[in-house]
């Protein structure tokens, strides 16, 4: 195609152009596509992006490619960094050089040209080529080109599969906050960490906090000259620069064969597992089971946890929590990484007491022990019946399995005296089917019968359901394990929506004396 496309016999303009995005791969010419050499051969405009000193990365790689006839448009970028005296500041600066940058391949376009932006790995993977493809491709002609992404390159210099199996790779880029960072890295199984240089000390402050960095490795400018790969924990920060990534290769592909760990350097971490599916679940948590190499604890609460190769699960009945404690402290204590699974928040009513009772003897004193917290069951049924919480709240067990009756019955007298709202954990089973009963006597002599109770049933699980009953109406036969009762105090308040739904609250003032 000429430079130029002159208008036609009857004086109309030409045809407007076409767009291309065009990837150009990681770095080694090589690594272009052939569809990429095509569109950049036949294009009349080649556009590139580059800091201020001129030199283009995609321009290097694309540069045997290159015709002297081809019309190079040089977009430079205004600022590298985010100080600036412009009126709209760094976003503003950018906005604006965007805008005239489009302006500038439009008027190609219009003219009839084919235009080539050129853009090292792939165009719309944080590629510069983006801010073009959103102000133009609505207007014009356009195909995009991918290419092959610096993560990809990276992962093949490793010799590291990225992810295997079910295994969830997450791409981020170090510019995010460290504490995002690092709840990231926790949660997922297998990472990309891109846009180093300045923000490198974050990243791997970050991979440490998340408990990664032992797994993490370094790649600089992947299929480049100058390329290079370590362990990240051996890279100094100051030789970093921005065409660098981390990567948490696969855990599947790393497993190295079983052999006998090392006395002493196991530990328990207690998880909470929040009261249902791996929608409660904390960064933090998914983090912990994942990298554990052991998992303790009833086998139901097990079962929620996704199945990784190289694990070991110890499922038992939910009656042997101290059973489950010295099992989870023994394997810690030859040297392997224990995870005990406990539902809802492993603190209440849940496995943290019962492994740290069991650490508290001589053999385990030394050993590690982390307790996580989770998504209480009082606290994930409250969400869904409103805000009965509200105010000040007891929350109490009615087993008496661990302690007497009359233990208990005193506990919800002096409760309900107090006016808090109350969350009855465990209030009955096929066993104990009288508990229930007994409390609502008790509370009706300090609340009103219209008090709203929430009958809160395998909250996030599939037989979810959630039902709000008058105190005096409360019917033990629909209550069991599964099930946590939420009784207001005084104050709370249960109203009917236009939607037909109902909300319950406290309040969180309390009317004066």
């Amino acid at each position: 195609m000429s430079e130029q496309q002159a208008p036609g016999n009857d004086g109309t303009p030409p045809a407007p152009g076409r767009l291309y995005g065009v990837g150009l791969g990681p770095g080694d010419p090589s690594l272009m596509t052939v569809r990429a050499v095509q569109v950049i051969g036949a294009a009349d405009v080649i556009a590139y992006h580059s800091a201020r000193h001129g030199r283009s990365i995609a321009r290097a790689i694309a540069a045997e490619h290159l015709r002297a006839d081809h019309i190079e448009e040089a977009l430079v970028y205004p600022v590298t960094t985010e100080s600036t005296d412009h009126p709209g500041g760094y976003r503003g600066a950018l906005d604006e050089f965007y805008e005239s940058a489009a302006a500038r391949l439009a008027a190609h376009l219009d003219a009839g040209r084919t235009v080539a932006v050129i853009s090292e790995g792939d165009p719309l993977f944080y590629g510069s080529y983006q801010h073009m493809h959103k102000r133009l491709a609505d207007r014009y002609r356009t195909e995009v080109i991918p290419g092959v992404t610096s993560i990809s390159a990276a992962a093949a210099r490793l010799g590291r599969p990225l992810a295997e199996a079910d295994e969830v790779l997450t791409i981020l880029p170090g510019t995010l906050p460290e504490e995002e960072l690092t709840a990231r890295l926790a949660a997922t199984d297998t990472a990309v960490v891109m846009k180093l240089g300045r923000t490198f000390p974050t990243v791997r402050r970050a991979m440490e906090r998340a408990g990664r960095l032992p797994e993490a490795h370094y790649v600089e400018r992947a299929t480049m000259s100058g390329e290079r790969t370590e362990k990240l924990a051996d890279i100094d920060a100051e030789t970093v620069p921005y065409f660098a990534v981390t990567v948490v290769p696969s855990r599947i592909a790393s497993a190295a064969p079983e052999t006998d760990p090392e006395p002493g350097t196991g530990e328990v971490v207690v998880v909470g597992t929040g009261p249902a599916g791996p929608l409660w679940l904390t960064p933090e948590s998914r983090g912990a089971l994942a990298a554990a190499e052991d998992l303790v604890g009833y086998t139901t609460y097990l079962d929620r946890v996704p199945q990784r190769p190289g694990q070991r699960r110890h499922g038992s009945d939910n009656k042997v929590e101290s059973e489950r404690a010295e099992l989870a402290l023994d394997l810690a204590r030859r040297g392997r990484r224990v995870a005990v699974v406990s539902g809802g928040d492993p603190g209440v009513f849940a496995m943290a007491t019962a492994v740290l009772e069991v650490a508290a003897q001589d053999p385990y004193r030394s050993i590690p022990v982390r307790v996580l917290p989770g998504v209480t069951a009082a606290n994930a049924a409250a969400a869904r019946a409103g805000a009965p919480l509200g105010h000040d709240y007891a929350v109490i067990s009615l087993s008496d399995r661990l302690k007497p009756w009359e233990v208990i019955a005193e506990r919800l007298h002096a409760a309900a005296g107090a006016d808090l709202a109350l969350a009855l954990y465990n209030p009955g089973s096929r066993s104990r089917t009288w508990q229930v009963g007994k409390a609502r006597e008790l509370l009706l002599e300090h609340r009103a019968p219209d008090t709203p109770v929430i009958l809160a049933r395998d909250i996030g699980g599939p037989e979810e359901s959630v039902r709000t009953v008058r105190l005096t109406d409360l019917d033990p036969h629909q209550v069991d394990m599964r099930t946590l009762l939420i009784v207001g105090s005084s104050q709370t308040q249960a109203v009917r929506r236009d939607d037909g739904t109902e909300s319950v609250w406290t309040p969180r003032r309390y009317p004066e004396n």
